[in-house]
């Protein structure tokens, strides 16, 4: 294929694409120009922002990683045409998206990782660079890194292969799991020209369409059941660690003042209300057997303050932990890992006993 170009109408060239040679190319080029990444064709008013290129998993590293202003986080793996192992590439993805969430990474530990690209990359903090790029407040930076929490720790991402040159069985595989799954998995094409000192780049998004079709005529998000949530807590824990969660969690559900309930496509979630906090969750559990610490939902410091001595006092192995010891501790969502969860239940009741009393 081939574009032309001209100017004032006169002197038009044929211009015809471009190979593009090394795969840290496409990387750093999406890095430096999100736009490339046309999710914007899913939903126009979407913005995608890149946060981390080679961002670590216990599968390998993600070749680029990113959120948009709905706290949505995005893997992107990239691929020349031309690799060897380019019709592996959907289920590299999906394995770097499964490594991320069975891992358990806590909250904190995924931003302080995402800190460290995003400084290298912008010179700025997380935060900073949230409130730049989409325009909004640090209230509303807090309410996208609090969606990108539970995204985590629901394995909901969205999966995105990019490539320069896209194959029809590709498309097709892409379609299909579009239409026949709740992944949300979208292919990028990018045609690359070049003349002189300007590069054009067209990219072209496949997946969308589908997706659109199937959610707006088949179902609208599901939304979990505390039935579905032991369900999935028991197929996803070890039996032990089951025994151990699942007395702490009913204390707290009978204890609660209301609950509210995830739409991860991968794993649920349970927000738990108390009177302290009123319409927001002080704690969040995770059907992998994770539990988040809302710090930032409590309006009150003698409570976060409450809250953090009873931890000290009941947990102090896992309140040594570096996550815990924050200066910004009370303005952060630390989580509790399946381990932890699972070896603490006891003492975790106690804090709360007293915390509620």
């Amino acid at each position: 294929m081939a574009i032309i170009i001209s100017k004032d109408g006169k002197n038009a060239k044929r211009i015809n694409k471009t190979v593009i040679d090394q795969e840290d190319y496409l990387q750093q080029y999406i890095y430096n120009n999100p736009d490339a990444v046309p999710v914007y064709e899913i939903d126009e008013d979407i913005r995608l922002l890149i946060l981390a290129r080679e961002f670590g998993t216990a599968s390998g590293p993600i070749d680029a990683l990113g959120v948009d202003q709905n706290g949505n986080i995005y893997l992107v793996e990239t691929k020349l045409y031309r690799n060897t192992d380019k019709r592996t590439v959907v289920a590299q993805v999906l394995d770097y998206g499964a490594s991320l969430w069975r891992s358990s990474i806590d909250f904190t530990e995924f931003t302080a990782q995402l800190e460290k690209h995003v400084l290298k990359q912008f010179n700025t903090t997380l935060l900073e660079q949230i409130q730049s790029f989409f325009n909004v407040d640090a209230e509303g930076a807090g309410a996208i890194l609090e969606n990108m929490q539970t995204n985590l720790n629901s394995g909901t991402f969205k999966f995105v292969v990019l490539m320069d040159n896209l194959e029809r069985r590709l498309k097709d595989l892409i379609l299909f799991m579009n239409r026949n799954s709740q992944f949300d998995v979208y292919a990028v094409e990018l045609e690359y020209y070049k003349h002189e000192d300007f590069e054009i780049i067209i990219p072209k998004l496949y997946g969308a369409e589908i997706k659109k079709e199937v959610t707006g005529s088949k179902q609208t998000q599901h939304t979990w059941t505390l039935e579905e949530f032991w369900s999935g807590l028991k197929n996803t824990v070890s039996k032990e660690q089951f025994s151990a969660i699942q007395p702490f969690v009913q204390f707290m559900l009978d204890k609660s003042n209301g609950q509210s309930f995830g739409k991860g496509s991968i794993s649920g979630s349970v927000g738990i209300r108390f009177r302290e906090i009123e319409d927001k969750s002080l704690v969040t559990v995770y059907s992998n057997g994770t539990m988040s610490l809302n710090f930032g939902n409590i309006p009150e410091a003698k409570n976060k303050e409450r809250l953090q001595e009873l931890g000290k006092q009941y947990l102090p192995k896992v309140w040594s932990q570096p996550k815990f010891r924050r200066e910004d501790l009370f303005n952060t969502y630390p989580s509790l890992s399946t381990v932890d969860m699972a070896e603490n239940a006891s003492n975790l009741q106690n804090v709360f006993e007293e915390f509620l009393s």
